[in-house]
């Protein structure tokens, strides 16, 4: 039985829909969406390299960042999940160290990892993306080789649920399958994918994305210590009537990497001032008693930044333990107190004044849900999407409003994922 055959009939056992809906949800008709989907990569595999080895169908999930907005890069807190929006490959291992890459909607990517160094020209793409991945695991002294990928995404890029974590997550799930055997642990997989973004790809993120992604399901970081310590947590919001939806504002991303990186190099900027290499080490008393000194030094908007870096520590906090006491309005009451910091003091819900489809979303989403649930901005920000909890009742006409006013399909409502990266 050839690897294509032996897939299909993997696709079509009851062991792989009781897999599917772990990934996806329940939601009617969503397993055989995700079935046909998963045949449509499988065939579109086949079509393109006829290869005739095993044939490995792997998922890594995008992430909704809940709390934490900017914290996890000066080694703050956040409250994050995986969502059942996923980058799915169809990937075969080749005995050579050829990568051949097809991606639904892009152009076909070859490269050769037997080269490790960083390319400037591939700096900002994919390529870049799975060199620096691969050059990772050759400096940990994990085995890794050539494979063919056939790939598809419903993280779409620039929509605020972290497209390129879940592809680097991905790209670390199949060197392991295919070649290393390591069975890596989700923290090492999210520090990989860092690396990778940072060094080659050329954007400095923290770990929060990665670290989401690979993780699964719900869960708080701390990233104060050496290694993040990481907390599962248990928590149903459709048991209580809410469903998550994020909303995609349209912006772009494009030429916004100088913003996102503004911002946590003014929070270091604070840092530095005490002698410090991260806001996490000075604290908060020491940083409000020096705001005189501090703004003869730096920009008023750097001080701003920091005061919602200490504000935003404590509120994730809070989340994790409304969370646990099942107080789901004082949960919902520090989400609002999240977004309305990061529009005052963070001040990452436009770049330009000409583009804020983003504080539309957030003064429709108020408007709507007001009393009733909450919203904020959701991932890096100036472009992208919002974070809403809507009750069930009200789901239908949030869901039309948005889709009205920035397009059909831009409201996605989200399951949280219990698995980050996953073989089927």
């Amino acid at each position: 039985m050839s690897g294509y055959e032996s897939a299909r009939r993997m696709l079509s056992s009851h062991e792989a829909e009781e897999r599917l809906s772990l990934l996806y949800g329940t939601r009617e008709g969503e397993v055989v969406r995700q079935k046909a989907r998963y045949l449509s990569v499988l065939e579109q595999h086949e079509k393109t390299f006829h290869v005739d080895g095993d044939i490995a169908l792997i998922s890594a999930p995008g992430r909704t960042e809940i709390g934490g907005n900017h914290t996890d890069h000066n080694h703050g807190l956040v409250l994050a999940a995986s969502v059942n929006l996923d980058t799915l490959a169809a990937v075969s291992a080749r005995s050579d160290s050829m990568v051949h890459l097809c991606s639904e909607g892009y152009a076909p990517i070859t490269l050769d990892l037997a080269d490790p160094e960083k390319h400037s020209e591939e700096e900002g793409t994919t390529a870049a993306l799975i060199r620096g991945v691969a050059s990772r695991f050759a400096a940990m002294g994990l085995k890794i080789g050539g494979f063919d990928a056939t790939v598809t995404s419903t993280v779409a890029s620039g929509s605020g649920l972290s497209s390129s974590a879940a592809f680097e997550v991905l790209i670390a799930a199949i060197l392991d399958r295919l070649h290393s055997r390591a069975n890596l642990d989700f923290v090492t997989q999210a520090k990989i994918g860092q690396y990778a973004e940072n060094v080659y790809f050329g954007k400095p993120s923290g770990l929060l994305d990665q670290m989401a992604s690979a993780a699964g399901g719900l869960v708080t970081v701390d990233f104060g210590a050496d290694e993040p310590k990481v907390k599962a947590l248990s928590y149903d919001f459709a048991a209580r009537g809410y469903a998550l939806a994020v909303v995609a504002t349209g912006g772009s991303h494009a030429d916004l990497t100088a913003d996102y990186a503004a911002i946590p190099a003014e929070m270091k900027a604070v840092a530095a001032h005490f002698g410090k290499g991260f806001l996490r080490e000075v604290p908060q008393d020491d940083f409000m008693r020096a705001i005189p000194s501090l703004r003869g030094e730096l920009s008023d908007r750097a001080i701003l930044r920091a005061m919602h870096f200490y504000a935003e520590n404590e509120r994730v906090t809070r989340q994790v333990e409304a969370l646990e006491r099942d107080d789901i309005g004082d949960f919902f009451a520090n989400i609002i107190a999240s977004g309305r910091s990061s529009f005052m003091y963070l001040q990452n819900v436009w770049a330009k004044p000409q583009d804020q489809s983003l504080s539309l979303a957030l003064a429709l989403a108020e408007e709507l849900l007001s009393g009733r649930g909450a919203w904020r901005i959701h991932g890096g920000g100036f472009a992208g999407t919002t974070l809403n909890f809507v009750p069930e009742d009200l789901l239908g006409r949030f869901v039309g409003t948005m889709d009205g006013a920035f397009g059909a399909g831009s409201c996605h409502v989200l399951n949280i994922r219990p698995v980050g990266a996953y073989a089927l």
